[in-house]
């Protein structure tokens, strides 16, 4: 099996209005290679899926290269690219069977009618499509039509597959289905892939790696457990699962750990250590030289009369099944904070004082600048 590689070099998109110009994605950079699993994750807008197109060739190039295997192919037309794409709105032929629908492209590309219905067959298998070949996509559920997609785009054997959005049109359900069923399919047929999503779950529960972008510029890649454990700046932080920020004062700082003291006046030690970004400054409560990150699952709520570094009021209590999620008003934050606890907090209900403990093991400083 070939082992593909692709690197994608400054890409950049322009786009001209009659009010104004608009960088929708701006100097991204980023590798790949084998059957890496990719996932571009963001909220609307953010230039995820104008990267996909402009690799896919749907889109041209502003400036930059998208290298595939050593050939430049923002140079070359979407045919010549081999690529498979999958869209969000299945983009089936409604006149055509399933067995049509996938043999399409294979058609165009002049294979024989025996290599045409082998592939076909094998396709329709892998995907638990074998006893539908003769429907047409009217008939067939939509978690059905978008396997059919999938097996039109992996039919023809490209070297690299693309994703846009493909599960948006299904239910909760189905969507938890068909996305095991691309990790599994991806893997068995060893396809490198790239997966645009706006849905964290469903980015770090498949992806080998994901690339979070913000305003057309990719803020962070990275193994989902290393963004999620490691965000490299606040947008990441408060974007990827849920975070609690704390504004602090920086009594003493060096390369790898500093000395800072809540509003309160409580001091801590923090050993993670992040300056912010140009972008983020005004992040930054007035007064402040930074604030501290935390996950919901590194924070502990205590009796009010205990040792705590924070006191608050319990506003909100919710059962999650495998966890209760406790929604608190503290001083030392700007807006609630959210404790998420594997077992309910005794003797803590809605409207009681307590005390919060922060794991500063776990805990992230944001800070200005570059003070020593």
């Amino acid at each position: 099996m070939v082992e593909h590689t692709l690197e994608v070099k400054d890409l950049t998109k322009v786009f001209q209005t009659n009010d104004d110009i608009i960088t929708a994605v701006d100097a991204v950079n980023f590798q790949l290679s084998g059957d890496e699993f990719f996932t571009m994750l963001g909220p609307s807008g953010c230039g995820k899926t104008t990267t996909l197109r402009m690799i896919a060739g749907l889109e041209t190039c502003t400036a930059g290269n998208i290298i595939f295997d050593g050939q430049d192919y923002s140079r070359i037309s979407t045919f010549q690219r081999n690529i498979g794409m999958v869209f969000q709105s299945y983009a089936l032929f409604p006149h055509l069977s399933l067995f049509e629908n996938v043999a399409y492209g294979l058609r165009i590309r002049k294979l024989s009618k025996p290599e045409i219905k082998k592939r076909i067959d094998d396709m329709l298998k892998l995907l638990g499509l074998q006893d539908l070949s003769h429907r047409y996509p009217a008939d067939i559920s939509g978690g059905q039509q978008q396997r059919v997609s999938i097996a039109r785009a992996l039919v023809y054997d490209p070297g690299l597959l693309l994703l846009d959005e493909p599960l948006a049109n299904l239910d909760a359900k189905l969507r938890i289905e068909m996305r095991e069923e691309i990790r599994r399919i991806q893997k068995e047929l060893g396809i490198m892939t790239i997966y645009v999503t706006h849905d964290q779950e469903e980015a770090m529960s498949v992806s080998d790696r994901v690339a979070i972008f913000n305003h057309g510029r990719l803020m962070q890649v990275g193994k989902p457990k290393t963004v999620y454990s490691n965000p490299a700046s606040i947008f990441v932080s408060d974007f990827i699962g849920k975070a609690n920020f704390f504004p602090v004062h920086i009594a003493q700082r060096d390369k790898t750990s500093a000395k800072i003291s809540l509003n309160n006046g409580h001091e801590l030690k923090i050993d993670r250590l992040y300056q912010l970004i140009e972008e983020e400054h005004d992040q930054i409560a007035t007064g402040y030289d930074g604030t501290i990150m935390v996950r919901p699952e590194h924070i502990s709520i205590v009796p009010v009369d205990d040792v705590g570094l924070m006191r608050c009021t319990i506003k909100r209590v919710q059962f999650l099944g495998s966890f209760h999620r406790y929604m608190v008003e503290s001083p030392q934050s700007e807006r609630k904070v959210i404790v998420d606890s594997p077992r309910e907090v005794s003797g803590i209900g809605e409207g009681d004082a307590a005390s919060l403990v922060i794991n500063t093991a776990d805990a992230q400083l944001f800070y200005l600048g570059d003070r020593g």
